[in-house]
């Protein structure tokens, strides 16, 4: 049965998910805020938050922190996951909180599900507005290399135990729509006798055509590396984490 993305997939995406280094990535961002001089104050919001597995290391590091996501599925996993925790259903374009946070995060390639400029304009503006002078937003992309070459020999599949006893059988393909400039994955899972399949796509991003959108919504400054090491990126990187910053007079 055909789904839309990120509905019948939240129930099993932590299982599949289970070896992401959200743990690792957490380290990676909060390091570098501190450097800059952020102290933890100010609360985050993490935006695509998903299930909370990103959220729950900003919280579980002292953080004061809000989740939002499209999904309400993927909601429903995190607020099982995290109660007490605030999450938010919003649009990332077009989302309206009435607090301002210190830092905002939006990790796993969720930005390229973003599949215009103009949505991803619109995306970081948002994320702009919401933060407090002198604030952070910390994001990665895939590169067009990236969303070209996702995944050697463009499948991968596997079994993974469910909470309950169960398990996943999921089966996932990639290919690249080259008119459309597109990566394409087509994702099947199957639970017991409940079969699904959600079609994702993602739109490849290069620093080159991340600065001006960043100039556009607002940032003060901007780095661009590669994880861990927070090198500039080489030409072939396929994916960039993006550390923008609001001014201090805004």
């Amino acid at each position: 049965m055909q789904r839309q993305p990120f509905t019948a997939l939240a129930a099993v995406y932590d299982a599949i998910m289970a070896d992401v280094e959200y743990d690792h990535w957490a380290d990676f961002v909060l390091t570098f805020a501190r450097d800059g001089g952020l102290d933890g104050s100010g609360g985050a919001l993490d935006l695509a938050c998903g299930t909370g597995g990103f959220t729950r290391e900003l919280r579980a590091a002292g953080l004061d922190v809000t989740g939002l996501d499209f999904s309400e599925e993927m909601l429903r996993e995190a607020r099982s996951r995290l109660p007490g925790v605030p999450f938010v259903q919003g649009d990332l374009r077009s989302f309206t909180l009435p607090e301002r946070f210190s830092l905002v995060t939006c990790v796993f390639d969720s930005l390229n599900n973003l599949l215009t400029p103009e949505d991803l304009g619109a995306a970081l503006g948002r994320a702009r507005a919401h933060l407090r002078p002198g604030g952070l937003f910390a994001f990665d992309v895939n590169t067009r290399v990236g969303v070209r070459e996702l995944w050697e020999g463009d499948a991968i599949e596997g079994l993974a135990p469910l909470a309950d006893g169960g398990e996943v059988h999921y089966h996932w393909s990639h290919h690249h729509d080259a008119e459309a400039d597109l990566g394409v994955v087509q994702a099947f899972c199957r639970v017991g006798e409940l079969e699904f399949v959600e079609t994702h796509r993602e739109r490849g991003y290069d620093p080159a055509d991340l600065e001006p959108l960043l100039a556009a919504a607002g940032f003060a400054r901007w780095e661009i590396v590669e994880y861990p090491d927070y090198a500039p990126p080489e030409p072939d990187a396929p994916r960039v984490w993006v550390f923008a910053w609001a001014g201090n007079d805004q």
